[in-house]
């Protein structure tokens, strides 16, 4: 039933062992947005508590539909890949499975260490699929380096961190309104130590 479906997000793996080298340019010449996970080279076999074979998780986002068959001859003729593929039914899921974000008993792999080329859009993938995580760091670094204007913060993401300006740019209003408050508050602090201070 599979096999016989068609969609335009596919999922595959790569073994380290059987890879070609340049694996990178032979997916860039296949001219497809695609995006790879860091090298798992730490899952352990839970039947026999030995290290799995390190490989990554792949996935290639085609502009129309394709079937099994296709994915899977461009895939195994290319990069000497296993000859199963799957559909991503989930792009979060994918995420997470890249990196073991949700699974904390797996080793948890490196976002920095996803790979991605010819067009695949990692900020945008990032952002809509870890959200919660990036608006975390964004206060935070708010916070550390006592940011109260919102120039200061968008300056910082340019220079500092790249990814972040998408997200940033997306909820505008919500870094906004928070610098507004910490300044409101610092102002206030101010006005009452001087009240005391008179």
């Amino acid at each position: 039933m599979t096999k016989e479906r068609r969609s335009n997000k596919w999922a595959f793996l790569l073994y380290q062992e059987s890879a070609p080298d340049n694996y990178l340019e032979v997916l860039e010449s296949m001219h497809v947005p695609f995006v790879l996970s860091p090298w798992h080279d730490k899952d352990i076999n839970k039947e026999t508590g030995e290290f799995k074979k390190p490989h990554k998780h792949g996935a290639l986002f085609f502009g129309s539909l394709k079937s099994y068959s296709q994915v899977s001859e461009l895939l195994t003729e290319h990069l000497n890949t296993p000859a199963h593929v799957e559909i991503v039914m989930s792009p979060k899921g994918m995420y997470d499975y890249f990196t073991h974000a949700e699974n904390p008993e797996k080793t948890l792999y490196d976002i920095n260490d996803i790979e991605f080329g010819c067009g695949f859009e990692l900020d945008k993938f990032l952002l809509s699929n870890n959200n919660n995580q990036f608006l975390t760091t964004v206060i935070d670094i708010i916070e550390k380096h006592n940011f109260t204007e919102f120039n200061n913060l968008v300056r910082y993401a340019r220079t500092e961190n790249p990814q972040l300006l998408n997200l940033i740019m997306n909820k505008t209003y919500f870094f906004a309104k928070y610098l507004d408050s910490r300044r409101h508050s610092s102002q206030q602090k101010q006005a009452i130590k001087g009240e005391y201070d008179d």
